[in-house]
């Protein structure tokens, strides 16, 4: 994830250019100075501490939480549906990032990098992938959700477990993609015997960090919450032209809570992230003045962006029966049986039923004078 800060002249910013991959926020130039001569650095020791035990705490919790979503949805055959492939995939991109959050934490703690270039090119991939596979699977998610509410027929041939694991390798070749800047520019700046792991941009500066801080609130933020947003408007569009019909099918309700579900996690990204592409933006659109509040603010903007990671697992257990009762079963609160029995909403004889729901629906509505045919 880009964090705060600073290279060398920045381009028109009183305060350190934004959030390229450094948790630790330094004000000006004379901040690196300090780190290596006789006055203390400018920084709240006791923020810093705070900031990063809390690093600590979301990657203890979102890593056990990833780790356990990974292991239902691979071990019980009736998580395997293609809303919940998509959730893997989500779910992998977390732990990814979670494995990477440990390196930045002690980068702020110590002040300094002592892991090598190599390991913070990796590292800093890493991070980033997390930052756009996750907006990506959303999209993919929500787009799955239109075409099974609005398209629930048509949309079977498509909506398979094989496709969807395409489309997650797909998702993966796009971040890829969009990640080169970071696979390519990443490594260590020095100040004396100070290192920091950092975006290393080449001149002229300005140009390459602007362009990359408003290429990524674009591919990262803003065009994929177009079209979430324009699924979720014909979702609405579609629920309230059908309106309420007699004999609604088992299935329905069960789309409707998937649907209900997806929304929720897409709602929950978009308030742990916003913030922080909101830090972004500004930064580069207008001078800041740098103050403590504002560091605090800032690094606790970035604690919130990363905390969405271990934030899903909860979603989880609380809006899917499925992945509730899986919880359960793997942690031993609750012995639940079923779980090894297939039923995935794209099978042969779920389509069937689809069928026959539509059959039923419209013999219901023609005895309750819902609809008018001519011959």
């Amino acid at each position: 994830m880009e964090s705060w800060t600073f290279f060398p002249e920045p381009p028109n910013l009183t305060m350190p250019e934004p959030p390229q991959y450094e948790s630790f926020f330094l004000g000006n130039e004379s901040d690196f100075d300090n780190l290596n001569g006789t006055q203390e650095p400018k920084f709240d020791q006791t923020s810093s501490a705070a900031i990063t035990f809390l690093y600590f705490m979301v990657c203890a919790v979102g890593l056990c939480g990833n780790t356990l979503v990974i292991y239902v949805i691979l071990r019980y055959a009736k998580m395997k549906t293609v809303t919940n492939i998509y959730i893997l995939n989500l779910a992998v991109a977390d732990v990814l990032c979670m494995i990477s959050l440990p390196f930045i934490a002690i980068q702020m703690a110590l002040v300094h990098w002592p892991f090598g270039s190599a390991l913070c090119r990796v590292v800093l991939t890493m991070d980033s992938l997390n930052q756009f596979t996750s907006i990506f699977c959303l999209t993919v998610m929500s787009i799955d959700r239109y075409l099974a509410v609005v398209h629930p027929i048509k949309s079977t041939k498509w909506r398979k477990p094989r496709m969807a694991k395409t489309i997650n390798l797909a998702v993966w070749g796009a971040s890829l993609l969009v990640n080169l800047p970071v696979m390519i520019f990443s490594g260590l700046i020095s100040r004396g015997n100070v290192q920091f792991c950092t975006m290393v941009w080449p001149r002229p500066q300005e140009v390459y960090y602007t362009t990359f801080i408003f290429s990524t609130f674009l591919l990262g933020f803003f065009l994929p919450l177009v079209v979430i947003s324009l699924c979720y408007l014909l979702i609405v569009v579609k629920v309230k032209s059908s309106g309420i019909r007699v004999g609604s099918s088992k299935r329905k309700r069960s789309e409707r809570k998937v649907t209900r579900m997806v929304s929720i996690v897409v709602v929950v990204f978009v308030m742990c992230w916003l913030p922080f592409y909101v830090f972004n933006v500004t930064s580069v659109m207008s001078s800041i003045s740098t103050t403590a509040a504002l560091k605090s603010t800032f690094e606790f903007v970035v604690v919130l962006a990363y905390a969405n990671s271990c934030a899903n697992p909860v979603l989880y257990a609380f809006l899917s029966d499925n992945f509730k009762k899986s919880f359960q079963n793997v942690l031993c609160i609750k012995r639940v049986s079923g779980l090894d029995e297939i039923e995935r909403s794209d099978s042969r004889q779920d389509r069937t039923r689809m069928v026959n729901d539509i059959a039923i629906e419209t013999h219901n509505a023609l005895l309750n004078g819902d609809l008018q045919t001519t011959i």
